[in-house]
């Protein structure tokens, strides 16, 4: 993929934060605060970091992108299409019977989706099993995974961070959607998870901590994450839940609430740049 300049992903930005709300708003049914916090993320990861082609969506040396909180999947999609892997078009099927673009992704029936995904606390298993992997078949591909923060909640996703730490995943690189929502409530007040750059680092990860709607830090901390040799990187991206909408900015009620007609409208005009 040709790399997208700043303010080209700028651009594609609002574009996929539109699509990502038409999408939900259309089934009725999805998670716009996460869908909207997360798009920057995939964007820089599919438009400027990782080694993959559309044409070819089984690639062997294709990089490798585990999404593990699989209900953002509306953002993801909208970013799949957009750089080539189906049709926009497509997206209009999203939770239709029959559709390949469901609530949560299906490895089988998605072009460009490497594991199916919802059970939260699953992902990073997933993706650390895929880079000792690579290093076994003396691959070079590298693996990146997102994780919600909620998610630093399962007991699971720490046996995958301590299995990474064990083996030195130099080629894993995960993020963790630091947007502190969850379905009831704001993280810290139903089960805290910090502090959780400290957490990491007793893990013997290399802990990067950015915001997450800056490309350029994004872009910056995954080159960091490559010069790193003898362990697994962990980019804690602070996201605001909703970004871009102003009422849904920052509440944690949007973190699985449809809008309806009139709240689409006014959101898309925000979006509008």
């Amino acid at each position: 993929m040709q790399k997208l300049s700043n303010a080209e992903l700028v651009t594609l930005a609002r574009e996929v934060r539109r699509d990502a709300l038409k999408m939900i708003a259309g089934a009725r049914f999805g998670h716009s605060g996460g869908s909207l916090g997360a798009t920057d993320i995939l964007i820089a990861l599919y438009f400027n970091i990782m080694n993959h082609d559309p044409a070819k969506p089984d690639w062997p040396e294709r990089d490798r992108f585990i999404l593990s909180n699989g209900h953002i999947c509306p953002a993801l999609y909208s970013v799949l299409a957009h750089a080539g892997y189906f049709s926009l078009e497509k997206l209009k099927t999203y939770e239709k019977l029959g559709s390949s673009l469901q609530g949560h992704p299906e490895r089988t029936k998605t072009p460009g989706i490497e594991t199916s995904s919802g059970p939260l606390g699953s992902g990073l298993a997933q993706a650390a099993g895929m880079a000792l992997a690579a290093r076994m078949d003396g691959m070079r591909f590298r693996v990146f995974c997102m994780t919600s923060d909620a998610e630093h909640q399962e007991g699971n996703h720490w046996e995958a961070v301590a299995f990474a730490a064990k083996y030195k995943l130099s080629n894993l690189t995960t993020f963790v959607d630091r947007n502190k929502i969850q379905i009831d409530g704001f993280t810290e007040d139903l089960m805290p998870i910090e502090p959780l750059v400290e957490k990491y680092k007793a893990f013997n990860w290399n802990v990067l901590d950015i915001g997450g709607h800056n490309f350029e830090a994004i872009i910056q901390a995954v080159s960091e994450a490559r010069a790193t040799s003898d362990k697994p990187t962990v980019i804690i991206c602070h996201t605001t839940p909703g970004k871009g909408v102003s009422f849904m900015e920052g509440r944690w009620e949007w973190h699985g609430k449809a809008p309806n007609e009139n709240e689409l409208e006014q959101a898309l005009k925000e979006l509008k740049g």
